[in-house]
This record gives C-alpha cells, structure tokens and sequence, in this order.
C-alpha cells in the first residue's frame, strides 16, 4: 500500500475515533510500526493530526495551535521522561509557574490529576490543562503568535504579582557561562518566573547541554536544578556551581 493510500486510511480513523496508536496501525495495515511512524510524523509536519508519543490524535483548528504541539512531539520519549521525572518533583497545594518551552508543555499530561496551580504564558499549556484537576491562572500581555504565548511589560508585572512554589522553565542553551535564550522576550519571562519561585528547575533534552544562543541572560545561581537525559560528564559543570542534576538516566 502507497503512502497515499495509508493516509486516506490514517485520516478516516482519525475521523472516526479521534485518535490512532501506532501499533494497532501497523496490524490493520500490514506494514511495519517504523513505516507509520514515518507517516504520521509527515502527516503532522502537514499540520493534519497531532503526533502523540504512541500515535497520534485528531487536530482541531480551533484548540490547539498546530506547529506549536507537532514540535512539542519531536523526540517525545526523551522529552516524556523528563517531564515524569519532573512530575514527580510536584505535590497536590503547590503552585508553580509554567512556561511556553516545548519540553515544559509535555508535563502537562502528568499533572492532570494533581490538585495544583499553574501559571503561565503558554497557550498550549492552557488548552491542555483545561477541565481537568488543576487551576490555571492566565499571565496577560502580548500575544506572540509563533511562540503562542504571551510576553511583554504587562506579563512580567503580572508574574511578579504572584509566589510560587515551584517553576518548571525551557531554555534554549546552558553552559558555564550561564542561561541561554534566543530572544529577550523569552529571557525576561524566564527570569521573571525564576524570581518569583522558591525553588525553579529547568527541563531540557542533552543538546541543550553546553550549548551557547544569541543571548546570554543570566547565571547559572537563577536556577536551583535542572532534569535532564544528559551524560553525567557534560553535567560536571552544574554541579560545580551547585545545581542540583537529575537525570533520566538513573
């Protein structure tokens, strides 16, 4: 069966149940479980479904902003056991601050069913978390429509109005010279949400380890820990400067 012809079959399930899982595809199909991952991955860089770590799910236009939740899904099972880990760093009563990282967006599925308070500038992170357990407070400001979340003056007066407990934060590089992001408006959300928590960790994937963008923000001091599927070697330096490292691959 031609690519074409698996699509038409993909999307009339997707149709029907809202949602396929790779494995059960890759039965119905009589094709390998690699092939369809290779197409649903395609299907979701043409914005028609949603790529889920074991499948994929329905896009409607009108809840979640496409190429925001097909990136989010880009190297998902290392994304995935970062934020479990993460998850579990969250008690019920805690507040914590969320932003509009990719990886940060995948803790969402985690935290359904905890009876918490997030803050943030994500829409994702809003749409997710919508009628489930958690109370969602919504950070005002400018909308930045790439990023899908909101930034600007507004939003950081608004995020130094509250406390949390806990922050739970993206960056786009970090190395001993600090914290790494390739915009400032990101960078001040960033450092925004950092001071106003009692204990702030950051989420990233192994490339993001040593690695240096346009703007170097602040100091390795603005965070208390990071989770990371890094090699314990490349994150001899974050210990040196007294982050605390948990990492995946323990």
């Amino acid at each position: 069966m031609n690519f074409p012809k698996r699509k038409q079959k993909i999307i009339e399930q997707l149709n029907q149940t809202g949602e396929v899982d790779i494995k059960q595809l890759a039965t119905e199909l009589d094709i390998s479980e690699i092939t369809i991952r290779r197409d649903l991955n395609q299907l979701a860089a043409d914005g028609l479904l949603y790529r889920t770590h074991g499948g994929a799910t329905k896009v409607n236009p009108l809840e979640r902003p496409h190429s925001f939740v097909n990136k989010s899904a880009q190297n998902a099972g290392v994304k995935d056991a970062i934020c479990r880990l993460a998850a579990a760093q969250i008690n019920d009563g805690d507040i914590i601050f969320m932003d509009c990282g990719s990886t940060v967006f995948r803790l969402c599925q985690f935290i359904k069913n905890k009876k918490i308070k997030v803050i943030t500038n994500s829409l994702p992170v809003i749409y997710e978390l919508q009628d489930c357990a958690v109370s969602v407070n919504i950070i005002g400001g400018e909308l930045d429509k790439e990023r899908q979340a909101v930034h600007g003056t507004t939003a950081i007066e608004h995020i130094n109005k509250y406390r949390a407990t806990k922050a739970f934060l993206g960056i786009d590089g970090i190395s001993e010279a600090g914290l790494f992001a390739n915009s400032e408006h990101e960078a001040s959300i960033t450092s925004a949400f950092a001071a106003n928590s009692a204990y702030t960790y950051i989420l990233c994937d192994a490339t993001k380890i040593g690695k240096e963008t346009y703007l170097n923000f602040a100091g390795l001091n603005l965070i208390s820990a990071i989770i990371t599927n890094g090699d314990e070697d490349s994150l001899l330096f974050l210990k040196r400067n007294g982050v605390t490292v948990l990492s995946t691959k323990r």
